[in-house]
């Protein structure tokens, strides 16, 4: 028997944008007017983006029905990895809250952005083909998201 559902696996999506929009917005709010402040800010628009078109999916994956089984592993190796990439309540404030300087903010969200971007390919199947051209986008966000927090980090 499977442990996770197509939307099961879309709402892990769902969550993980929703804690990067959290932390970009939480941090840019932490940060005085200029360059580093618009560039998280800019992130947490883009992590909104992100929650509407994984939720859009949600609606649609339903009626999905997978053609390809996979192994009762497969699913709990995507169980485990979104649960290290989705915070347990509270853990978030609390990682945050250790961020001191301007360029560990920077290396969380390239962190996390690489996260993000493995987690995306590996989910792809789970989506109809119809959608996969969504998930495909989003990863090209999120890799120009790691690029330009990678400049930045090169510019602190």
């Amino acid at each position: 028997m499977a442990l996770l559902s197509a939307s099961e696996v879309v709402q892990f999506a769902v969550k993980i944008e929703e804690n990067g929009f959290a932390f970009y917005q939480k941090y840019a709010d932490t940060l005085p007017s200029g360059k580093s402040k618009e560039m998280f800010n800019f992130l947490a628009d883009e992590e909104r983006k992100h929650i509407k078109v994984f939720s859009g999916m949600l609606d649609r994956l339903e009626d999905f029905k997978q053609t390809v089984n996979y192994p009762d592993e497969y699913f709990a190796y995507l169980h485990s990895y979104a649960d290290n990439l989705i915070f347990k309540k509270g853990e978030l404030e609390r990682e945050i809250d250790t961020i001191k300087d301007e360029k560990a903010a920077v290396e969380f969200g390239i962190r996390r952005e690489l996260d993000s971007i493995l987690y995306y390919q590996e989910i792809k199947s789970f989506v109809p083909e119809k959608d996969s051209h969504l998930i495909d986008k989003v990863i090209g966000e999120e890799r120009k998201h790691f690029i330009r927090l990678s400049q930045l980090k090169k510019e602190l």
